[in-house]
């Protein structure tokens, strides 16, 4: 009997200016990118310029970070309640009402089903963890017909906090960019597109209802079964469909 390959899991705390924040369950890499990534989703940071500092601890998987203490106590003062999620761990509950998600100009166009097909090739043939084990998840932001950032994880969600985080931090322009992700398009990650500005939203899996009642008000276009077959897309008012 052939032994199979494990997929990577580890608790990664973090800690705003010295108080407990979140623990992710995640797989053990590009950890500042899922930091900055989760920040910029739950509404803490809206660049790095509102980091005054990050640092690993020294001992164990975690990170403290300095943030402006005002908008720290705005995003506090929203009496936020954690939330079990569709898929992997807790959110809050902004990222799951429709309500709080805010209608926002999109500034690039969705790429054809040929070219959709293709990348989806490409980020599972480029996944290590995903050619060893079968069992994680990947995003991928897209500029135009390029990949920008790829990433795997356990966890869905922080597959697309580690792209996002390394777009914020390396200071790029989210709002012509895509996502790609591998499993279905939850309503948190809509609302982390959403936030981002993006454009669109592809998977080979299919969007939940409140992903589409999210990516509808904000503008943005949710596109299901985008690798085998028709293509299902879930577009916003006075948008134009995939070619």
């Amino acid at each position: 009997m052939s032994r199979m390959a494990l997929v990577e899991e580890v608790p990664v705390w973090l800690e705003i200016n010295k108080q407990p924040a979140v623990s992710w369950m995640c797989t053990p890499e590009r950890l500042e990118d899922l930091v900055i990534g989760w920040l910029y989703g739950e509404g803490y940071i809206q660049s790095m310029d509102d980091v005054t500092d990050l640092r690993p601890c020294p001992t164990d998987l975690g990170f403290w970070v300095e943030l402006d203490a005002t908008r720290v106590a705005e995003v506090e003062a929203e009496d936020r309640k954690r939330v079990l999620a569709s898929g992997c761990g807790a959110v809050t509950t902004p990222l799951s009402d429709p309500a709080t998600v805010k209608q926002q100009p999109r500034r690039g166009a969705v790429i054809s089903r040929d070219e959709f097909r293709r990348l989806f090739k490409q980020l599972f043939q480029a996944g290590s963890r995903y050619q060893d084990t079968g069992g994680i998840h990947a995003a991928a932001l897209v500029d135009g017909g390029e990949f920008v950032a790829t990433a795997e994880d356990i966890g869905r969600h922080n597959a697309v906090d580690k792209v996002i985080g390394q777009a914020v931090i390396e200071r790029r322009d989210l709002g012509p960019m895509g996502l790609l992700v591998t499993g279905r398009i939850s309503a948190e990650l809509a609302f982390k597109a959403a936030r981002a500005g993006l454009v669109y939203v592809a998977t080979p899996s299919v969007p939940s209802t409140l992903a589409a009642d999210i990516a509808g008000r904000s503008g943005m276009t949710l596109v299901g079964r985008a690798v085998s077959g028709e293509p299902h897309v879930h577009e916003p008012p006075q948008t134009e469909g995939i070619q």
